[in-house]
């Protein structure tokens, strides 16, 4: 692919105005990520309350992931986005208020965080599902890869800016920082516009509905495989790199320097989004488990030996593999399955890869009380690679190949 060719989306005027929306709203949920983390810290300095907000949030985001996918298919996904982003305002805005005024207490964030958890499962699918309605099928890929850039370049500056405010001026402004971001982005998906949803021949059962995305979810070997592996491998992420990460950067390399190991493995994903704004990503599925993979590494390194510039290095590298993966996954889902069934495809793979999160999230900071750190997150590394090999070890998901799409500047896809 040609420079013209990659960045041949944003002269969509409907996909310019989305990924505006996007870089927006990104810059504002990557400082909050690691700013509410340390909130928690503040008022506990315990690892297990921590994982008790993160899965709060959690929780109620997976259990309304297959009704978001229903309600994705139905109305206009522009919509559901813009409805969602003004709730995350709010809830997001009441945290960054009682952080700033010193009257937060857990369960004040684990209420908040139910909110903001329930607005994300309705809006996940949406969000997920938009992009083949915004572009030409030929553009997906690149299309795919500006997200991310924005996305990953946001991943690179927000942690350490993030780190940077709560280190100075406190969580409470970064929180805040995100509250506003959300209502700018939902301004500007005013001029986005999506095709109209053609008419329903019948009217509308979400239980229907709901049982026909699982039939197709089942009767798709790749789809099934895969989600059911990132059950386990969100698992030990969220709890291992998510929840012990945090505690461990605060005894041994400090916050700025865990704001600096984000920022690395956000280093890594942008630079691979570059390379694949012009190069064809062949075998999706293949390539991105084998780059999951590469998260064990930072993990294997968090228990044994926690020093900066290495946790650095692997945590880049760490990077690259996910965002083959991610470009992989989302290629590997637009290309083929139909938009009418699209974004319960993406509630069942949300649903499937995330339900395991909260457990990771409520129970690694007990293991590592009980058995230790270091011990935790050894085992969590090896279990990681583990998974993906078995995986891998599915002939319909190492042998996906990209479709074909017409076009002298698209190579065509493997045989």
């Amino acid at each position: 692919m040609t420079w013209s060719t990659a960045l041949a989306p944003l002269r969509n005027r409907s996909f310019a105005w989305y990924f505006a929306s996007r870089f927006v709203n990104t810059l504002g949920s990557m400082m909050a990520s690691i700013a509410l983390a340390f909130a928690v810290l503040d008022i506990t300095d315990s690892p297990v309350a921590l994982g008790q907000v993160l899965a709060a949030r959690t929780i109620p985001m997976i259990a309304l992931l297959l009704y978001g996918g229903v309600i994705a298919d139905r109305l206009p996904r522009t919509l559901v986005l813009q409805v969602s982003n003004i709730g995350s305002a709010v809830s997001q805005g009441a945290i960054a208020a009682l952080v700033l005024s010193g009257h937060a207490e857990i369960w004040m964030l684990v209420v908040l965080s139910v909110v903001q958890g329930a607005v994300s499962g309705v809006s996940f699918p949406a969000m997920a599902s938009v992009l083949p309605q915004l572009v030409p099928r030929e553009q997906l890929q690149p299309a795919n890869a500006l997200v991310s850039l924005t996305r990953n370049g946001m991943m690179v500056l927000g942690p350490t800016a993030g780190a940077l405010l709560v280190v100075t001026v406190g969580s409470g402004w970064a929180l805040a920082v995100d509250a506003a971001t959300w209502l700018v982005s939902a301004l500007l998906l005013l001029p986005v516009r999506v095709p109209p949803k053609e008419a329903a021949g019948e009217p509308a059962d979400t239980i229907r509905e709901l049982r026909e995305g699982w039939t197709f979810f089942w009767a798709t070997p790749w789809l099934w495989r895969v989600v059911v592996g990132f059950g386990g491998l969100n698992l030990i992420h969220a709890g291992a790199w998510f929840t012990l990460g945090p505690a461990i950067a605060d005894d041994t390399i400090g916050r700025q320097g865990w704001g600096f190991v984000l920022s690395a493995e956000a280093a890594g994903l942008l630079i691979t989004t570059v390379v694949l704004l012009r190069v064809r990503l062949e075998r999706p599925l293949l390539l991105g488990m084998l780059g999951m993979a590469l998260m064990a590494p930072p993990m294997l390194l968090l228990g044994v030996s926690p020093h900066l510039v290495g946790l650095v290095v692997a945590a880049f590298v760490a990077g690259v593999g996910t965002e083959v993966f991610g470009m992989g996954w989302n290629l590997a889902m637009q290309e083929n399955i139909d938009d009418s069934m699209l974004s319960r495809a993406y509630s069942y793979d949300a649903l499937g890869s995330f339900v395991a999160l909260p457990v990771g999230q409520l129970t690694f900071g007990p293991l590592a009380a009980a058995f230790g750190f270091e011990e935790v997150l050894v085992v969590a590394a090896v279990v990681y690679v583990v998974i993906c090999a078995l995986v891998l070890c599915s002939r319909s998901v190492r042998t996906l190949p990209r479709v074909p799409v017409a076009g002298p500047e698209v190579s065509p896809a493997s045989p």
